[in-house]
Formats: structure tokens, sequence, C-alpha cells
């Protein structure tokens, strides 16, 4: 291991930091929501719930990205017997939304300069016109279900959300509060109850 250290230091570093971020039950989706980081998230949220049933807190900052691999984060949120507190840092948009609903309703925190983003989902299709309409549809049917999902989380009707999200919609941590996206804005960590 210490020559390993030797060739590399930052990767010792890095390690580091992860061990002490996971000793204190603490998770961070910070970046592009990809797969990588879903399986990184995932991995975590699994372990921390295999070690014992506190709270796990998850820090979202992120622009988004790939909207299953951002599900598949929410789901585990969801699934682990864990409490999970979520916690909005610098900015939650896109699929990144979802994400914080994964967390307890009553456990949704944000920073007070966290900006929050609602819009449509988006994509790329190209090939045949079938292939396209194709593509369409299912962007169709994720957008759909992101508003749903948002609605049912704050309880805001579903046309509300759509109408919201029909362009980009953004809100700072005081709006998220009134929409319901948050429970409460917090300065300091010693501010989640």
């Amino acid at each position: 291991m210490r020559a390993q250290c030797e060739e590399d230091p930052g990767k010792d570093k890095e390690n580091g930091l992860a061990s002490l971020l996971l000793q204190s039950r603490l998770v961070m989706v910070v970046g592009e929501v990809d797969q990588e980081l879903a399986e990184n998230v995932i991995s975590r949220l699994l372990l921390l719930d295999a070690q014992s049933h506190e709270p796990i807190k998850v820090v979202v900052a992120s622009p988004g990205g790939h909207v299953d691999s951002g599900y598949a984060i929410h789901d585990v949120m969801r699934f682990v017997a864990s409490p999970v507190i979520g916690i909005g840092a610098g900015w939650v948009a896109s699929i990144a939304v979802p994400i914080l609903l994964g967390a307890d309703k009553d456990k949704r925190f944000s920073l007070p300069n966290t900006r929050f983003l609602l819009h449509q989902p988006s994509g790329g299709a190209g090939g045949q016109a079938a292939d396209i309409r194709i593509e369409a549809m299912e962007i169709l049917k994720i957008r759909t279900r992101i508003n749903a999902l948002i609605a049912q989380e704050t309880g805001q009707s579903e046309e509300k959300v759509s109408k919201d999200s029909d362009r980009n919609f953004w809100m700072d941590a005081e709006q998220a509060l009134e929409y319901k996206l948050i429970h409460k804005i917090i300065r300091h960590i010693g501010d989640i109850d």
C-alpha cells in the first residue's frame, strides 16, 4: 500500500476523504448525474444502511444528468431502512430535484444560496423517423413521470408542475420552501431537526 501511495499521493487523500464521509454517514451527489455517480452513491447508501439504521445525510449539488441514473439513486434512498436526510447545496437542477425528493418529506433541507431548476427533460435522437418518434414518446413519458413525482411530493397539482416546468423554472431556497420542495432552509448542520 505504501508504494501505491507514493506513486499517487492524491489517491490516498481521496480515499481518506471518502472514508471520513462514510464515517460521518454523509453521501455526496455532486456533479453531473451519470451511471458512475449513481453506482458510487447507491453502493454507499447500501453500505451505510447495512452498518446501521442511523440517519444518512445526502448532499445534492448537481446540474442533473441521466434520468434513469437519477431515478436509481432516488429509489435506493427510499429502499434503505435508514432515514435519509437530503441537503440541497449550490444548485439542484433537473433530475437532481427527484434525487433530493428521495429524502423523507420532513428531512429535505437547503442551504440558503441554493437554486433549484425544474424543466422539461431533453434528449437527442437521430436516425430513422420511427426511431425519432420512439425517443420523443419516451421523453414525454419521462416528463410525465417526473412531474407526477414532484406533484406527489410537494402537494402541487400535476397541471401546475407541468406548466412551471414547461420552460426553465428557477427557484431560490425561499421559493423552493414555498413550493414545498424542501422542509426548511438551514445554515448549519446543527439546524437539521
